[in-house]
């Protein structure tokens, strides 16, 4: 008689989300990378062609996978119109962010993304209910101090920081709440996108200002773009779906620690006196939020193994 190897633990949807979140956020995390081979096309044609490639591609997959049905069935009034908002926020969300890397401001693009796990927190609270604790407020006030100090001295570039971390945050709070799964909601919101795309390039084009044609370098790197565009959004719209709102804010340091090392170390953009004292509001911040969440998950998993044995059956 030979034993049986132990079956390894099916994973939790929260540990399923966890995986899909980091993937997704360490792929944002290097965006910027991509983002400046394409620094000769203008960021209104980089969005436009990361719409129309996506759609190109997410319906290969939804036909491949035989969704179709599926996707139709979900698409309801209210559907619609949500993922009508939540399109007009990511598209928004693209245009600022490739504009700020075009133009040098990948350290302000990295302090919205380090601003975003704490409006992911504050929309949890006021909109979905969850509770937060009152040191988690401690955490949302530094933060807060920290966008202050970067708008009283030098509020050209805070309006960057803070789109983004506001449209993404909104984006994200759409697509758990909204009543269908990842594929066909992203499927949606880049049809919905889709002709004012088409527009915008044909216009271009037909100004002799369109970037596509011209050199077969710029043309694969923005047909890739389909790609670099819906896998990240895919794997943060499951995740989304799968943890809670205010613990998916905790994987979000990935990318905006990512993007800040690529800006310092990478294109050279300088880090100002009153940038590091905003970031370090932030970041202490965050590390009091993710001690606390993390102190809080430990008590929860010790006070659950306690009730086990008394919830085992005889």
């Amino acid at each position: 008689m030979t034993d049986s190897a132990p079956s390894r633990p099916a994973l939790t949807p929260a540990g399923t989300g966890a995986i899909l979140g980091v993937a997704a956020y360490v792929l944002w995390g290097v965006l910027p990378l991509y983002l400046k081979l394409l620094q000769h096309v203008p960021a209104g044609q980089v969005v436009a062609h990361r719409i129309l490639w996506s759609v190109l591609m997410l319906v290969v997959v939804v036909v491949l996978f035989g969704r179709v049905r599926t996707i139709l069935a979900a698409v309801t009034k209210r559907t619609l119109l949500m993922l009508t908002a939540s399109a007009f926020l990511i598209a928004v969300n693209w245009l600022v962010y490739i504009w700020a890397v075009q133009n040098a401001h990948v350290l302000d693009a990295s302090l919205g993304y380090f601003i975003n796990p704490l409006v992911n927190v504050a929309l949890g609270v006021a909109v979905l209910g969850e509770r937060v604790r009152r040191i988690q407020w401690v955490a949302i006030a530094l933060a807060a101090a920290g966008v202050l100090v970067m708008a009283l001295s030098n509020g050209s570039s805070i309006w960057i920081s803070l789109v983004l971390a506001l449209s993404f945050g909104t984006y994200g709070l759409i697509r758990k709440v909204v009543a269908i799964d990842a594929l066909g909601g992203l499927l949606i919101e880049t049809i919905l996108l889709a002709p004012f795309a088409l527009g915008l390039l044909l216009v271009a084009h037909g100004g002799g200002e369109g970037a596509f044609g011209r050199e077969m370098a710029t043309d694969l790197l923005l047909v890739v773009a389909g790609a670099v565009t819906a896998a990240p959004l895919l794997l943060f719209a499951g995740a989304a779906r799968r943890m809670p709102y205010a613990a998916l804010g905790l994987l979000q340091y990935i990318a905006p620690t990512l993007q800040f090392l690529i800006a310092i170390f990478v294109f050279g953009e300088h880090l100002r006196p009153h940038d590091l004292a905003a970031f370090a509001l932030i970041w202490v911040g965050l590390a009091v939020y993710a001690s606390d969440s993390i102190r809080a998950s430990r008590a929860a998993a010790r006070e659950n193994l306690a009730l086990e044995p008394a919830t085992r059956p005889i």
